[in-house]
């Protein structure tokens, strides 16, 4: 079955993408816990992380790290929490959330409500901050 992150690897939904490699995907979270809070997913639909084969499940941690360290500089925080709850979407995937304290990563919170405009700075900001880490003038 395809799930929502399938469609948006192929093209069929748009996302605010952040980063993308033959393998891996990242994009702003739409119910976001904070500005900044993006999902890191492998390409390939797998449900559960766990099921990943090793070098994929090693390339998506290298791919979240860089991911994070771009998170981390476009909204100065910190630290980027991790989180692997899985039970939303049947397609492995891994929480970045910019933390200043340990309720900004709380789940039962509200999410933010922010309009495309705020969406789209917030993806740009992290794709050039991730653009200067990578390629360093």
């Amino acid at each position: 079955m395809s799930t929502i992150f399938s469609k948006i690897v192929a093209g069929e939904v748009p996302a605010y993408k952040v980063a993308e490699s033959n393998d891996y995907l990242a994009f702003l979270d739409v119910n976001p816990l904070t500005e900044g809070h993006v999902l890191v997913i492998p390409k390939k639909e797998t449900d559960y992380i766990f099921d990943i084969e090793d070098e994929a499940y090693m390339g998506m941690w290298v791919f979240a790290k860089i991911v994070s360290q771009g998170i981390k500089k476009a909204y100065p925080c910190k630290k980027v929490g991790v989180a692997v709850v899985g039970l939303e979407v049947a397609h492995a995937h891994i929480h970045l959330i910019p933390l200043n304290q340990v309720s900004d990563m709380s789940f039962d919170r509200p999410k933010l409500k922010l309009d495309s405009e705020v969406m789209t700075a917030i993806a740009d900001n992290i794709r050039e901050a991730i653009s200067s880490i990578t390629n360093p003038s």
